[in-house]
């Protein structure tokens, strides 16, 4: 038979270095994208399978298409779009040039692989796509993260509305949003915040993540306090929820 593989972004560091591991252990072959070599080599020397290392900066949606083309013809049955950053600071005074870059990875690159992908899937009818979302994509908004917020709210939109429409059209490929709250990653770095909320680590949402992936979630929650208040947002005024998110990044500024 052809070997089967895992397509993993993001690879080099949390979430999505713990779901590559995670993949091999399940006896995927896997295919690890990212922009720091070093760090895939040192990943790929930890594996139980095959792996092949691609370095690629997937905010360039030009590197998107590119990734596409060279890996299309290989048995890919799993997509996991875990490449993404996050930025604090007032809307008015964050970096534009940041922001965008945010966006073309957060989104654009995330939309483009999984359209791509998908229509492979939906031809073999057979695949599983996991998105990397945040519990910041269940919430209205995100004051003071206003950007990142919006990213992944983009992220859990497309990704519920995607399933609804395979299981409209009966079909046995799954696309699921991964919606932690705060997970101890370099995300938070990169970011520059330090959360309030309990964290978990990149291991417990990746292992939760994946299992859930293939049981057919479409969204998936890791942490009971985060499915409290997620569960919690639904219920309370959205602009109450708004000021309480706002509130929480503030802090995280004022810690900076």
């Amino acid at each position: 038979m052809k070997k089967e593989y895992a397509l993993v972004t993001g690879a080099s560091s949390g979430i999505g270095r713990e779901v590559a591991i995670e993949l091999s252990k399940r006896g995927y072959d896997l295919i690890l994208v990212a922009r720091r070599k070093d760090r895939l080599i040192e990943i790929s020397q930890q594996l139980d399978t095959d792996c092949r290392i691609i370095t690629a900066d997937l905010s360039d949606l030009d590197e998107v298409h590119k990734l596409y083309k060279t890996v299309k013809d290989e048995n890919i049955t799993v997509l996991v779009n875990s490449a993404g950053f996050g930025l604090l600071g007032d809307f008015a005074s964050t970096e534009l040039d940041r922001e965008l870059n945010m966006i073309n990875l957060n989104i654009s690159a995330l939309h483009l692989l999984t359209k791509l992908f998908l229509k492979d899937f939906i031809k073999r009818d057979t695949g599983y796509i996991l998105n990397v979302a945040s519990s910041a994509g269940l919430m209205p908004a995100g004051p003071y993260m206003a950007t990142y917020y919006a990213s992944k709210a983009y992220v859990t939109s497309l990704t519920q509305a995607i399933s609804q429409e395979l299981r409209d059209q009966k079909s046995n490929v799954v696309v699921s949003a991964l919606c932690p709250g705060p997970v101890d990653t370099e995300f938070n770095d990169v970011a520059g915040v330090s959360f309030g909320l309990p964290s978990i680590t990149a291991l417990e949402c990746a292992r939760y993540g994946l299992r859930h992936l293939f049981n057919g979630k479409t969204i998936i929650v890791p942490g009971a306090t985060m499915k409290a208040a997620t569960a919690m947002a639904k219920l309370l005024p959205r602009r109450l929820v708004v000021s309480v998110a706002g509130h929480q990044q503030q802090k995280k500024r004022d810690n900076q």
